[in-house]
């Protein structure tokens, strides 16, 4: 697991995001389930997961990934292909319970990595991936990413020229 960060070349950034960048860009959520075989996604609230999340455990991750500084975020980069874990409503009511028993207030990352290692032990754990398989997925939607911007009529193009011109107007009106 020490190695994955490197294998995947994906950096988890703060809040939701309309579509990654080539350094991947995105929240733990967003690249879970990009890592679980779904198409890419934003994602503002736990409840716009596929139903295979845990919600308890997508929310936990999402504050720890938000509240994190940069470099502390990257740890949760091996949680990545361990969110897509959703079990009965009884035990995701076990893992909720644990969470709001044990994350102390206000909590440290690392009290809150603990936390989020110790609720994916309750119930049914995520499917194992390959980190090619994950790897794979991951790297195609970077490479999406390093295309669409000059993809003619993009809206990600289109959306860009209209900053830029925008700019351009500003700076010359001075």
């Amino acid at each position: 697991m020490d190695s994955f960060d490197h294998i995947l070349n994906w950096t988890l950034k703060v809040g939701s995001h309309p579509f990654p960048g080539p350094d991947g860009g995105t929240c733990i959520n967003e690249a879970a389930i990009v890592a679980a075989g779904f198409a890419y996604q934003p994602v503002r609230t736990v409840e716009e997961m596929p139903d295979c999340f845990s919600r308890p455990i997508c929310r936990l991750a999402m504050q720890l990934n938000d509240q994190a500084s940069d470099e502390e975020r990257q740890q949760l980069l091996p949680f990545v292909t361990r969110l897509a874990c959703a079990d009965t409503p009884e035990i995701e009511h076990r893992r909720a319970a644990y969470i709001e028993a044990r994350l102390p207030y206000p909590f440290t990352f690392q009290a809150g990595l603990a936390v989020l290692e110790a609720a994916l032990a309750i119930g049914r754990q995520a499917d194992v991936l390959g980190l090619d398989t994950v790897k794979t997925r991951m790297g195609t939607v970077q490479s999406q990413a390093m295309t669409a911007p000059s993809a003619p009529g993009s809206p990600l193009l289109s959306k860009l020229m209209s900053w830029f011109g925008a700019a351009k107007q500003t700076e010359f009106a001075g």
